[in-house]
């Protein structure tokens, strides 16, 4: 299976808990980094704190999408994730994006993941490396990347 994996951080070391989360992703149990995006510096969006590191990683994992999401959340609390109250600022934030072609609306994960069209730091980086996306429901990710240039976003590397 194909998963995009978004990446955030804005607590602590962002850029080092970012390329971390990147070299745990490739060791999840069978499965592989097939690519990953440059750092994207961010404003907090809906939030307030520093700002924040983005990226996003492209896997080939055997895992279903619960379990997947069940390393991603495995992942952050190993950066000391905690949740006190929504759009929190974060040690580390993992979502996943895009599972295959699934459409997955349960009530612990949504796929395409709700937001992501909207948001530039998952477009910018997730066009980097998979210019020609489509986003399941919705067509090409590329679409909807101009109606976001209000959204400051900074590419590092």
């Amino acid at each position: 299976m194909i998963a995009y994996v978004g990446i955030g951080a804005n607590l602590g070391d962002a850029r080092a808990n970012v390329a971390d989360a990147l070299v745990r992703l490739g060791a999840l149990a069978g499965s592989r980094l097939l690519a990953q995006s440059s750092a994207w510096r961010t404003a907090p969006i809906d939030s307030s704190g520093d700002d924040y590191i983005n990226a996003v990683a492209c896997i080939d994992t055997p895992l279903s999408a619960q379990e997947l999401l069940a390393a991603l959340h495995a992942i952050e609390l190993a950066h000391g994730r905690e949740r006190p109250y929504r759009n929190a600022p974060r040690t580390l934030d993992l979502d996943i994006l895009l599972y295959n072609n699934e459409r997955i609306d349960t009530a612990t994960l949504q796929v395409p993941h709700p937001r992501m069209i909207e948001r530039a730091f998952v477009l910018a980086p997730l066009l980097e490396i998979a210019p020609t996306i489509d986003v399941p429901g919705h067509g090409p990710a590329r679409d909807y990347l101009a109606a976001l240039a209000g959204q400051p976003i900074e590419r590092l590397n």
